[in-house]
């Protein structure tokens, strides 16, 4: 704003002389006067350029602080949050809170941020200087500011629901181009290109309509900020002209403050894009803070379980369980899971198996009932010791991209390369391992999508047998392999298993035919029968027929 200043006074040489001020400090002459108020500009001008560098770094380290924050706060605090809130939850909606709308927090402090609180401190100077130089035409200079405060409400108001619209708008369209490029295998079998791109195209034009309309509003609501600022002026010069001529204002006073006005009103446009920066800030925050507010898990709290001496005894006493807006798919189930014994858990579609693995981790916890681990009520348990307890291997596999050797560690990071590959040969997954270009630093993918079905299935077989936990939970595991490789798998897991608790869930019945015990379920998870796979075969109850029926197709 010193710059300006220098500018009027230099004019001010060339009409009125040399400057009393300066005659004072020893410069007679209007040419040494000239000399000395460019040199003193130019150092100004330096000056204001090192100031604003650094200004900019501040800024802009602020923005950087603020996105890192918030981006590991927010993944952090995602991973901690109850595992019943997220699973409606689309991922890719999740990912964009974390970068988008936390990038546009950021965004706000890199740029808006500074010209608001240039535009404000720049009125905080000016407003005394021109009361106290220039009272009577201080109110041109001033009159836009009232009505561009009355335009950004006005446009904070209207804009509001746009903004929502649109983000909702972003949100669908970006997860259905992610769900399209992730199925782009069945997308390609069913010849299904034509419909995809038209759906894309229907998502990315109401997308891009309902950015139109924000677009419209944005820009009529600057250029309207910039007209009050250019009218502004135009009055300024016109009542302080008046005032010059008329002998109510000196000229040296209305030439010195002439740059001053137009400075900052010029930087009201820049503070109106802030404004439309600022309302989509808010609108980030909103999804931030709402995500932010979900309840997490304590994994700190609670009964300390030490996973050398826990014995794996499991106890369903009277579980009753829905989830939200369902009716309850376990209703009074009792169960009793024998400590080092190997149970299996079969039934029909629906009926709860996994769900009675979601209550053991306590990704769910029971609406009424409890559930027991060696006589403790599983909430009462540090959550962090109850799943350190629990090797799981999910019917849905998940591989990260990564080496093979990372993946098997996941979880068990400081195991060595020894136990690594012996986990390998129990799952029988060193066999097709060593085929592998690299071998265990094998690259896999993105989902292990370079590997088969049977082979991710064995990998993550592989990577709960490093974990080492006295309880061994198997979901399906080995739905994906053929029989024989089964057969094999079952007979190294089982002597694995010798010394833990071991829990099938299978809808091949030869999985679990050398069981310790056998539980069937029926809808709402009611036990229909339980007992040894020959004591239920001679039962010729519901598990003799599905016998029957899966021997037979193995016969045809």
């Amino acid at each position: 704003m010193v710059l300006p200043l220098f500018a009027g006074w230099i004019l001010l040489l060339f009409f009125s002389g040399e400057s009393a001020i300066l005659i004072r400090l020893g410069l007679t002459s209007v040419y040494s006067q000239l000399l000395f108020l460019v040199g003193a500009a130019i150092l100004v001008c330096i000056l204001a350029a090192a100031l604003a560098f650094l200004s900019g770094m501040l800024w802009r380290n602020l923005a950087q602080s603020v996105r890192h924050t918030w981006c590991t706060t927010m993944y952090t605090h995602i991973q901690q949050v109850k595992l019943r809130y997220l699973e409606g939850e689309q991922t890719t909606r999740l990912t964009h809170i974390i970068t988008n709308d936390v990038i546009q927090l950021s965004r706000f402090f890199a740029t808006s941020a500074n010209d608001i609180a240039q535009a404000a401190t720049g009125f905080l100077v000016l407003i005394p200087l021109f009361l106290l130089a220039a009272p009577t035409i201080a109110w041109v200079a001033f009159l836009p500011v009232p009505i561009i405060a009355w335009l950004s409400f006005s446009n904070q108001e209207r804009t509001g629901p746009a903004y929502a619209t649109n983000s909702e708008n972003e949100s669908i369209l970006n997860s259905q181009l992610t769900n399209n490029l992730e199925a782009i295998a069945t997308v390609k079998s069913f010849g299904a290109e034509a419909y995809e791109t038209d759906r894309i195209d229907r998502l990315s034009n109401e997308y891009r309509r309902s950015n139109h309309r924000i677009d419209k509003d944005t820009t009529a609501y600057i250029q309207s900020v910039r007209l009050c600022a250019q009218l502004s002026f135009g009055g300024y010069l016109l009542v302080g002209g008046l005032a010059v001529l008329t002998g109510t204002l000196p000229f040296g006073t209305f030439n010195a403050l002439l740059g001053l006005p137009n400075l900052v009103l010029w930087k009201i446009p820049a503070v109106g894009v802030a404004v439309d920066q600022y309302r989509r800030t808010i609108d980030a925050f909103g999804r931030v803070s709402e995500l932010r507010s979900l309840p997490v898990e304590s994994g700190i709290s609670g009964r300390r379980l030490k996973v050398t001496e826990v014995h794996g005894e499991i106890v369903l006493d009277d579980v009753t369980f829905a989830y939200e807006g369902r009716s309850p798919v376990l209703s009074n189930l009792s169960l009793n899971i024998a400590a080092r014994k190997t149970t299996g858990i079969v039934g029909t579609t629906g009926a709860g198996k996994t769900t009675i693995i979601k209550l053991l981790l306590r990704f769910q916890d029971v609406e009424a009932g409890r559930v027991l681990l060696d006589g403790y009520d599983i909430r009462s348990v540090r959550l962090q010791d109850l799943r350190k307890t629990i090797g799981m291997v999910p019917q849905d596999t998940f591989l990260f991209n990564g080496t093979v050797y990372e993946n098997i560690t996941y979880g068990t990071f400081d195991a060595d390369f020894d136990q690594v590959v012996n986990a390998a040969r129990l799952a029988k997954a060193d066999d097709f391992i060593q085929d592998l270009p690299l071998r265990y630093d094998t690259i896999i993918g993105e989902r292990g999508a370079t590997l088969s079905g049977g082979q991710k299935q064995r990998i993550s077989l592989a990577r709960a047998i490093v974990k080492n936990a006295p309880i061994l939970i198997l979901d399906e595991a080995t739905s994906a392999v053929d029989n024989e490789t089964e057969m094999a798998i079952h007979e190294a897991i089982t002597d694995f298993a010798r010394d833990r608790t071991l829990i099938v869930i299978a809808h091949r019945l030869s999985t679990i035919r050398h069981a310790d015990w056998i539980y069937v379920l029926g809808r709402g998870g009611v036990v229909i029968e339980e007992g040894t796979h020959d004591e239920l075969l001679q039962r010729k109850g519901m598990y003799a027929s599905l016998w029957r029926l899966q021997i037979g197709e193995a016969s045809a």
